[in-house]
């Protein structure tokens, strides 16, 4: 029974932590390479649109799961804090978890409501923002120097994890691939950007 374990372990070993960026990373492809190569092609404005949609939801998921979930729900919040205390350590949701989470409050809902294609190009959508997620807070904690644009992803994730985010208040700086949501909703204190 323990060997199950590292299926639900929140802190991940070096293998299984690029198995799942493997397993988003491939999911996006492969559900790219489905809606390009055997979608209908009466569909196609109806899945690109689809597909755009979900990306712009992610972005708003990626905030308000970070905000207020990670930030204000146990025990998310508790077992995010390991991530506040140990920056550099791969602790994140089991991908177990997070497939059946996207499966279930992404990809049915959207089926039973829009179809199989639509549905498909939602998830699409969705799943390629969090392996870009993903993607940009590894190299955030764990990546050189980096350009322009990720540098300043290191520097705003820095505020982020600057606040103290045991104190009463409003911190800030949820963000990660954008900034879009902290000023929409002024959860950037003091920032411009």
């Amino acid at each position: 029974s323990g060997r199950c374990m590292p299926f639900f372990s929140l802190e991940h070993s070096k293998v299984a932590y690029r198995f799942d960026l493997g397993i988003f990373g491939g999911t996006s492809a492969g559900l790219a390479a489905l809606l390009v190569l055997v979608g209908p092609r009466a569909m196609l404005i109806k899945i690109i649109a689809c597909a755009a949609l979900g990306l712009a939801s992610w972005t708003l998921m990626e905030y308000g799961l970070h905000r207020f979930v990670l930030h204000g729900v146990r025990p998310f919040s508790t077992w995010h804090a390991q991530h506040h205390r140990r920056p550099a350590a791969r602790i994140y949701t089991p991908t177990l978890v997070s497939v059946t989470l996207i499966a279930a409050l992404v990809y049915l809902p959207a089926w039973i409501i829009c179809g199989p294609w639509p549905a498909c190009a939602v998830t699409f959508g969705i799943v390629a923002g969090d392996f870009c997620y993903a993607i940009t807070h590894h190299a955030i904690h764990h990546g050189g120097a980096g350009g322009r644009w990720i540098r300043g992803r290191k520097r705003w994730h820095g505020l982020h994890h600057a606040l103290r985010h045991d104190l009463v208040g409003r911190p800030g700086y949820y963000g990660v691939t954008t900034s879009f949501w902290d000023h929409v909703w002024r959860t950037a204190p003091g920032e411009v950007v």
